[in-house]
C-alpha cells in the first residue's frame, strides 16, 4: 500500500509491506495504513495511523485496519479543537486528550474479543499514529500510539531516536532529545522528572456506533477517573521540525532493523537526506530493502520538511 501527499511545508510518502515471512506462509499482512485529512486549506490536520496486529492471532489484519480506522474517526471528531492545541502548542491537551482517544479505542477492542469469545491479549494491535497540521507556519509534529516500533529523525544526515518510553509526559516545556552518530540507538537516555500536567478539559469522545451514551457536550475538566487503560504504556512526543529534517514513523518491522543494523541505517540515510521527497516508487523500494534476519511486515511514513 503507498499513500503520498504534500501539504505546505511537507511532504509526506507512506508504504505498508507484507513480509516474507507472511509471503512464506501465504498470510495476510497484519499491519495496517491509513494517511486521512480532515479539514481544508492552512486548517487542514493530516493524520498517518499505522497498527500492526498481534502475530499468529487470528484475524490479526482486522484488527489492526479497525483500530487505525477508529482513531481516525475520533481525530475527525475533535479535528477543530486538535488542531488548535497543535497551532498554540497546547502540549498537556494533546497528551491528555489522545491518550484518552487511544483508551476509548482499545477499550472497543476488548468488547470486540468479549463479544466473539477471544483472549484480548490476541484481540489487540500495536498502533502508532502522527498528526501533520498542514498550515505552513506550524511546525508542530505530533506522535502518540500505543506498543512496539520506532519514530526517529534524521537532521544533517544523522538518525536521531525520538521513540519516547510507555507512559512518559515528558515533552511538556523539556527539549526534543536526539540521539545516534549514524544510526538509530537501542538505548534510552533517563529522562528527568516533569512537574504534573494540570488538568485538561478531555476531547470529544462520542461515537454515534457505539452503544455507550454520549458524553455531554461540555464534560468537566479533568482526566477520566476510571479510564480504560490500553493494553501497553501510552507514548506521545511532540517535537518542532526543521527545513531539512526528515521524520520516520515505523512498525517494529522496520524499527528493530534500523536499529540494529548499521549498513540499513546508513543506506536510508544516504537516500533520505535530500531536499526533495522521493517519489512512491522510489520509497517503496527503499522501505523494502531486504536485511538478512528480519522478515516481518514494514510499515513507514516519513515526511519531509522543505
Amino acid at each position: 500500500m503507498l499513500e503520498g501527499a504534500r501539504y505546505g511545508t511537507l511532504t509526506l510518502r507512506a508504504a505498508s509491506l507484507r513480509g516474507d515471512s507472511a509471503r512464506y506462509r501465504g498470510e495476510p499482512r497484519r499491519d495496517a495504513l491509513l494517511a486521512v485529512r480532515f479539514g481544508i486549506g492552512d486548517s487542514a490536520l493530516v493524520l498517518v495511523a499505522m497498527a500492526s496486529g498481534q502475530p499468529a492471532a487470528p484475524g490479526a489484519h482486522r484488527v489492526a485496519r479497525e483500530l487505525c480506522e477508529w482513531i481516525a474517526a475520533a481525530v475527525g471528531r475533535n479535528q477543530a479543537r486538535l488542531t488548535e492545541d497543535i497551532h498554540t502548542a497546547n502540549r498537556g491537551a494533546l497528551s491528555s486528550g489522545l491518550h484518552r482517544l487511544t483508551d476509548r479505542a482499545y477499550g472497543r477492542l476488548r468488547a470486540g474479543a468479549t463479544v466473539r469469545g477471544l483472549a484480548p491479549a490476541d484481540h489487540t494491535a500495536s498502533v502508532r499514529c502522527l498528526l501533520l497540521p498542514a498550515h505552513p507556519a506550524c511546525r508542530t509534529r505530533v506522535f502518540f500510539g500505543v506498543g512496539d516500533g520506532g519514530l526517529f529523525r534524521l537532521r544533517d544526515g544523522v538518525w536521531q531516536d525520538l521513540e519516547p518510553a510507555g507512559g512518559e509526559r515528558d515533552t511538556v516545556g523539556g527539549p526534543v532529545l536526539g540521539y545516534g552518530s549514524g544510526r538509530p540507538t537501542a538505548q534510552q537516555p533517563p529522562q528527568q522528572p516533569q512537574p504534573p500536567l494540570p488538568p485538561q478539559p478531555p476531547y470529544t469522545q462520542a461515537d454515534p456506533s457505539s452503544a455507550e451514551p454520549s458524553p455531554s457536550p461540555n464534560p468537566s475538566p479533568g482526566p477520566d477517573p476510571n479510564p480504560d487503560p490500553a493494553h501497553e504504556p501510552f507514548r506521545f512526543r511532540a517535537s518542532v521540525a526543521r527545513s531539512g529534517d526528515t521524520l520516520l514513523l515505523c512498525s517494529a518491522g522496520l524499527a528493530e532493523p534500523l536499529r540494529g543494523e548499521a549498513a540499513l541505517a546508513d543506506r536510508l540515510a544516504e537516500r533520505w537526506d535530500t531536499a526533495e521527497a522521493p517519489g512512491l516508487a522510489a520509497f517503496l523500494a527503499d522501505a523494502q530493502t531486504g536485511v538478512k534476519g528480519y522478515a516481518d511486515d514494514r510499515t513507514a511514513a516519513a515526511v519531509w520538511e522543505a
